[in-house]
């Protein structure tokens, strides 16, 4: 099999994993290295749906001993295997960096013989590529669960930044669909992690995944593991992954298209939950465990709890502010910065450079309301925002190598 060859099934077959991302790191270039992940080496491109398209996004082989059910490289599918020696994946890292197709390099693998054999070869792949070619660009690789704490620690020397899966957001639903895995060794990853993070031990820190659509659980549930790790171990990003039904098995659920809907609100909420001072239970409750399809979080939110609303801006403090929709950080610290000179009406926030097409419903401007109905009704925000909110429409394909 040719090495084109290798790359067209190796390369498809990572395209289903979104935990990449090339944020974090400050590997620096030197006089006799290739690349820089420091400031802009890493063109950070990303698609709609958060999948990093700046990376040679590769698998080591799509063979596995494990037989996940919702994974297209499953023992069990019959699908066409291949595997990249170590020096072949050198040369195509090297060759496609040279020719600025990409910026760095994502590696991921299916389980041959054992974790720990997958590891080393992984290693091996990674140390000669930082030390043979000298290629001091960005690296992220994903760890594999079960492997020896002691390969982990040498990975972990040699890469930017580690990914453990966590894939499903309970116990019940991994047991069902990925019996070959155990939480306990993907979380033994992040705190092995978290514990030995430095300048020179994954530096661009740790990311997960979690395949929403698979199994049963809620948007509470999964947003409440995503809560869970990012106090637990730290992870910069939480991914999530819309489940594409690329299997038939009578334990997954029959869909016509992967939910890219839910999967666009979670990722919404996750950036409430890192940014805006949100907490999981103030978004969902028991009562209350699904996101609207139609509104995103924040605006939903503020619609459930318009008591609190309209906000005078010229008094709300600064996390006031951030639960007001169409407002985000920066623009609370513009704001916050202004009014201590003046007191600030509507065209002043235009003045600024504050967008208010959202944020006119629920605010006022030195006690004036601004929306363009000037009628503070919930029937009639809501109904607006619904209009004005785009609907997620991404196809979840990762950049193919070659035409077709």
């Amino acid at each position: 099999m040719t090495i084109r060859e290798k790359l067209i099934i190796l390369s498809d077959s990572a395209k289903y994993d979104a935990s990449c991302s090339s944020s974090g790191s400050n590997r620096k270039n030197s006089s006799n290295t290739t690349g820089n992940a420091a400031y802009c080496g890493i063109c950070h491109s990303f698609a709609s749906d958060g999948r990093c398209i700046s990376l040679l996004k590769i698998l080591m082989t799509n063979s596995c001993i494990f037989d996940c059910k919702y994974c297209i490289n499953r023992r069990s599918n019959q699908v066409k295997r291949a595997i990249f020696y170590p020096e072949e994946i050198c040369e195509i890292t090297m060759n496609f960096y040279k020719r600025n197709y990409i910026e760095g390099l994502f590696l991921s693998s299916g389980i041959v013989k054992s974790p720990d054999y997958t590891m080393e070869k992984m290693i091996e792949t990674i140390y000669l590529l930082r030390n043979k070619y000298h290629f001091n660009g960005y690296i992220h690789a994903k760890a594999i669960p079960g492997a020896s704490d002691i390969l982990l620690k040498k990975l972990g020397k040699l890469v930017d930044r580690i990914s453990a899966n966590i894939e499903l957001p309970t116990l019940n639903g991994l047991k069902l669909l990925a019996p070959n895995k155990e939480e306990n060794k993907i979380t033994n990853i992040m705190k092995t992690v978290k514990v030995n993070k430095s300048n020179t031990f994954t530096p661009a820190g740790q990311s997960t995944q979690m395949i929403i659509g698979a199994s049963q659980e809620t948007d509470l549930d999964i947003l409440g593991k995503s809560e869970s790790l990012y106090k637990n171990f730290s992870l910069k990003r939480v991914f999530y992954s819309a489940y594409i039904p690329v299997n038939k098995d009578k334990l997954l659920p029959s869909l016509k298209a992967p939910p890219l809907v839910r999967e666009n609100r979670l990722y919404q909420a996750d950036w409430l939950l890192r940014f805006y001072n949100y907490k999981v239970d103030n978004l969902l409750s028991i009562q209350n465990p699904n996101f609207n399809i139609l509104l995103d979080p924040k605006a939903d939110w503020a619609l459930r709890h318009l008591e609190e609303y309209p906000k005078e801006i010229n008094e709300a403090s600064y996390y006031e502010l951030l639960k007001v929709p169409g407002i985000g950080p920066e623009s609370a610290k513009k704001i916050i910065r202004n009014r201590k000179y003046y007191r600030l009406e509507f065209n002043d926030l235009k003045k600024m450079n504050i967008s208010v097409k959202r944020a006119k419903y629920f605010i006022l401007c030195n006690g004036k309301y601004f929306s363009d109905t000037n009628i503070f009704n919930r029937k009639i925000i809501e109904k607006n925002l619904i209009l004005e909110d785009k609907m997620v429409n991404d196809n979840h394909v990762q950049l193919s190598l070659f035409h077709e």
